[in-house]
C-alpha cells in the first residue's frame, strides 16, 4: 500500500505534532509550508517543501511528482479578531487556498484529504454540548472560512471519488510530554500559552477578554485538548479512510468545559506563582460557550484519548515553555558568554 501522504502546513503547532506521528507510524512524509508562522525545527520527519497554497505551480509540481495516498490539510490563519479586522485575507488564506488545493488534487488524482476544522463553525450553538449535526452558524469570518473550505471539500466530493475526514477542533493546548516540540508562535494567543507565559514571567500580565458572558463567573468557557490526542485523531482518520470508509464529519474534544478564570487559576496553581489578571472588554466574534459532544468519534474511529485532563495539558504546555526558555537562554551564552 502507498503510505506516502501530503501535509500542508506541517511546520505549525498542530501540524507538526501530526508530522511526528505519521513519521512514526511508518508513512512517508512531504510537508508543504511558507514557514510564515511555523518552524523548520518541528518538523522531525519527512522532506519540507517550502511554498505557498497560493502558488499553484508549485502546488501541482510538488502533487504531481509524488504519488500522495492522501493529503492532510492544516495551512490556515487561525486567530479570531484578527478576521474581524482582516476578513479578506482569511477568505483568501482558508477559503481560496483550500479550493487551490482541492484543483491540484483533482489533477494529479488524489483522492483521500483528512481537512483541519474548527469548532467556531458552530457559533454561538443554542444548545450545549454541541454535535456533528448541530447548526453551524459561525459568527467570524475566521469560522465561516473554515465553513466556506468544508463546503468545498463536500461539493467536490459529491462530483468525484474524493473521500474526507473533516475534523472540528475545539481548543487545542500542551505539548508532546518528551519536550521535542510545542507551541513556538510568539504571537500566540490561546489562553494556556499565555497564561503560562505569565506564570513564566514572560509578559507582566495577562488579559481576560470579557467578564460579563452568560456564564457562571462571566468568563467565556471552552472544551481543551492536548494536541497529542488531536495528532493521534489524525492517524485514526487516515486509517479510517485507507479502509475504504465514507466520507465523515467528527468533533474532536473531551466534552467537558472550562472557564476562563478556572484555566487561570489552575495555571497559577501548577506553576506555583501568582501573576497580574487584567479585566477587559471583550474580543470581537468571540462565543460564550463552546463544548462538544465526541461520542461519534470515539465509536467509528476507535479515538482513545491519553491526555484528557486539564491538569495535564497546561503541565505539558508549562514544561515546554520552561524548556524552550532553557534552550533559548543557553543558546544566548553560547553567543555572548
Amino acid at each position: 500500500m502507498n503510505n506516502k501522504v501530503l501535509v500542508t502546513g506541517g511546520a505549525g503547532y498542530i501540524g507538526s505534532h501530526v508530522v511526528r506521528h505519521l513519521g512514526e507510524a511508518g508513512y512517508d512524509v512531504i510537508v508543504y509550508d511558507n514557514c510564515s508562522t511555523g518552524c523548520i525545527d518541528n518538523i522531525l520527519y519527512g522532506e519540507l517543501v517550502v511554498g505557498d497554497l497560493a502558488d499553484t505551480e508549485l502546488l501541482y509540481n510538488v502533487l504531481s511528482g509524488h504519488q500522495f495516498s492522501a493529503v492532510l490539510h492544516f495551512a490556515a490563519s487561525l486567530i479570531v479578531p484578527e478576521s474581524v479586522a482582516r476578513p479578506l485575507d482569511y477568505y483568501s488564506n482558508n477559503t481560496r487556498n483550500t479550493l487551490n488545493l482541492l484543483e491540484c488534487c483533482n489533477l494529479t488524482g488524489v483522492n483521500k484529504i483528512i481537512f483541519s476544522s474548527t469548532a467556531a463553525v458552530y457559533g454561538e450553538p443554542e444548545k450545549i454540548p454541541v454535535t456533528e449535526s448541530t447548526p453551524t452558524q459561525p459568527i467570524n469570518p475566521y469560522g465561516r472560512s473554515k465553513l466556506m473550505s468544508e463546503w468545498l471539500i463536500q461539493d467536490y466530493a459529491a462530483a468525484s471519488d474524493l473521500k474526507y475526514v473533516i475534523l472540528r477542533y475545539f481548543n487545542v493546548a500542551g505539548a508532546e510530554p518528551s519536550g521535542r516540540i510545542g507551541q513556538i508562535s510568539p504571537n500566540a494567543t490561546h489562553l494556556i500559552k499565555v497564561a503560562c507565559d505569565a506564570a513564566l514571567k514572560n509578559r507582566s500580565e495577562m488579559l481576560i477578554f470579557g467578564t460579563d458572558f452568560p456564564t457562571p463567573d462571566g468568563t467565556a468557557i471552552r472544551d481543551y485538548i492536548h494536541v497529542e490526542d488531536l495528532a493521534s485523531a489524525h492517524l485514526d482518520a487516515l486509517r479510517y479512510l485507507e479502509k475504504g470508509n465514507q466520507s465523515e464529519i467528527f468533533n474532536c474534544a473531551y466534552g467537558k468545559g472550562y472557564s476562563v478564570r478556572e484555566v487561570v487559576e489552575r495555571v497559577k496553581a501548577i506553576a506555583e506563582t501568582d501573576f497580574p489578571v487584567i479585566e477587559a472588554k471583550r474580543r470581537l466574534g468571540d462565543p460564550a460557550c463552546v463544548m462538544a459532544e465526541s461520542d461519534k468519534i470515539r465509536k467509528l474511529l476507535n479515538w482513545q484519548p491519553k491526555y484528557n485532563q486539564l491538569d495535564t495539558i497546561i503541565a505539558t504546555a508549562l514544561a515546554w515553555e520552561m524548556h524552550k526558555e532553557a534552550k533559548n537562554n543557553n543558546l544566548t551564552n553560547r553567543v555572548f558568554g
